[in-house]
């Protein structure tokens, strides 16, 4: 009786559901399928913020913009940050494209931070397709306040 034993696999039951992996395949060939392709791969501009007790700092990647490309916008402690590429559409004669890859359009990137930001003191500045914030935080008229209980 020793010799009839098997050991369990819990994922075996899912092995009949291997035949369903060409699924994908499928919705991919469908025909409306094309109007959606593409969407979801234009880049995502990716940031990075660190903090310091007086100020924030945020580096975002912008490859190819210009600074003139890229507006910043703060309100409150919003920061805003759109960038726009416009493509090159100059072809030579007796030149033809084979193939066109950079990406050209519009990135947005809205964030708030967990202070309110001195607007008035923040600095940016654009250096080999990075973009630099400096964001200082503005100071707390108040500060801590403390309710009396009746």
């Amino acid at each position: 009786m020793a010799n009839h034993l098997t050991r369990f696999n819990p994922f075996g039951d899912l092995a009949g559901f291997e035949s369903l992996r060409g699924l994908d395949d499928f919705f991919g060939h469908f025909p409306l399928a094309s109007s959606f392709a593409g969407r979801g791969d234009e880049p995502r501009l990716n940031i990075d913020v660190t903090e310091t007790e007086q100020a924030y700092a945020v580096k975002a990647e912008v490859p190819g913009a210009r600074k003139e490309d890229i507006k910043v916008s703060l309100e409150g402690n919003v920061v805003s940050i759109r960038v726009e590429k416009t493509r090159e559409d100059v072809e030579k004669e007796g030149e033809t494209v084979l193939r066109r890859e950079r990406y050209h359009g519009v990135q947005m990137r809205r964030f708030s931070l967990g202070h309110d930001i001195d607007a008035s003191g923040a600095t940016a500045r654009c250096t080999d397709g990075v973009l630099e914030l400096t964001l200082p935080k503005k100071a707390s008229a108040q500060g801590a306040r403390q309710l009396d209980i009746q």
